[in-house]
This record gives structure tokens, sequence and C-alpha cells, in this order.
């Protein structure tokens, strides 16, 4: 039954995103105030300062952070075809060369220690068990190699209030009249009051098996960027 569950929930998740795909980038801008752009540039600096050779973007999406990142080897993997569709569009648009594959981030395809850097942009917070996921990114890390995780978290500070109303009631609204999908973007602020953030977050990191592992908020918190390192 708990896996039948879990089989719904992802399905529900994929099928959301494949219908606000053609909009998700401009939906990203709008709702973040253009932040996620300067959001992915520092993950891409953490990558570039790893010195990696293989990088695997893992929920890539329309492969936004993937080609972000420069001077190495990236793959992006996405449950959500509609998605690598708009990935595939932009990276030809680019004249760049960004392999895609269809996976789940719970079971990828690819061998253990394979890749030197994994990435996920807004992508952990829909994983349908959070610690399998966690645990099979670490899988596929080198020993010594990172994992990077841009997320979506809870403001906190004086503009807190503002940041929390902000995320609370500009998704649903801004969501419905540009993708005319408003359940994706009810789904976008229950879904980050839900996720386990923060000191949570790292806890979870270690117990995936990352050690060294430290937690960067931006803007306000509305947005954290996690590192972790594989043993």
């Amino acid at each position: 039954m708990r896996q039948e569950l879990l089989s719904k929930q992802s399905s529900e998740i994929r099928g959301m995103f494949g219908r606000i795909a053609h909009r998700y980038d401009l939906l990203n801008r709008v709702l973040s105030l253009g932040r996620d752009v300067s959001w992915r540039k520092i993950v891409a600096q953490r990558v570039a300062a790893a010195r990696p050779e293989r990088v695997l973007d893992v929920c890539t999406g329309t492969g936004d952070l993937a080609l972000a990142i420069h001077g190495a080897m990236v793959f992006g993997a996405d449950f959500c075809l509609p998605m690598l569709r708009e990935a595939q569009s932009k990276t030809l648009s680019r004249g760049r060369s960004l392999p895609l594959c269809a996976a789940d981030a719970l079971c990828l395809p690819i061998a253990d220690a394979s890749v030197d850097v994994v990435t996920v942009a807004f992508g952990v917070r829909n994983f349908a068990e959070l610690n399998v996921g966690l645990s099979e990114l670490a899988r596929v890390i080198r020993p010594g190699g990172e994992l990077l995780v841009l997320e979506f978290s809870r403001p906190r500070g004086p503009m807190a209030p503002v940041l929390g109303w902000w995320m609370r009631n500009v998704p649903p609204r801004v969501g419905r009249f540009v993708s005319g999908d408003p359940e994706a973007y009810t789904y976008l602020p229950a879904s980050v009051s839900a996720f386990g953030e923060g000191k949570e977050m790292c806890r979870a990191l270690e117990a995936a098996g990352l050690s060294d592992v430290e937690a960067l908020r931006l803007t306000g918190g509305v947005a954290s960027l996690y590192r972790g390192r594989r043993s």
C-alpha cells in the first residue's frame, strides 16, 4: 500500500510539472524576481571550485542549472519528459552539448561512484522519499566528490514576514495567470512549508553518508544551498 501511494504521488507531481513545462522558466523568473538566476550562478561557481570532470544534474528540469555549469562534462536527468524536451530545445538553441536521460532520482541508472559532483536545484522537496533519494544521490558520487542542493527554504530575519507573505500568496496568483494551472503554484508554497530545511536537511544529508555538511542561506533565507562531501 505504501509503495502504491508513493508511486501515485510521484505520478501526480510528474504530471503537474509536465503541464507547466512550457512556462516553467518564465514563472521562475517572475516568482523569484529574477533571483533564481543568481542562485544558480552561485551553485555553478561552487561546482567550478571542485574542478570536476563529470557532473550529474538531477531534477534538471529545463536545464538551467546544467547549462550554467562550464568546464566539465555535464549530464541532466529528470523524470518529466516535457521538461526534458524543453531542456533539449534550449540546449540546441545555445549550441551546447547536454546529454539528457529520463530517470527518477530515487532510482538512477548510473553506476556507483561514477560522477564527481551531483547538483539538484529545487527538486529534493519533491522526492517521494527524501532519505531514499539522498542516499541514491550519494551512491553515484565518487569518494571525495560533492553534492550541492539548491532548495527553497523559509525566510529568516527582519524581512521574513514580507518574504513569507510573498511565497504564500504570490505564486498561486501569478501561476494561475501565467500558466493557467493554479494547482501547480498552490503546491509550491505548500511544499516549501512542509519541507524539512535548515538543520533538519543537514541531518538528512549526514544520514545519507555525507560529511562536511553545510548550509548557506540566500536572499534572506528564501533559498538555501546545501553542500555535502561523499566520504
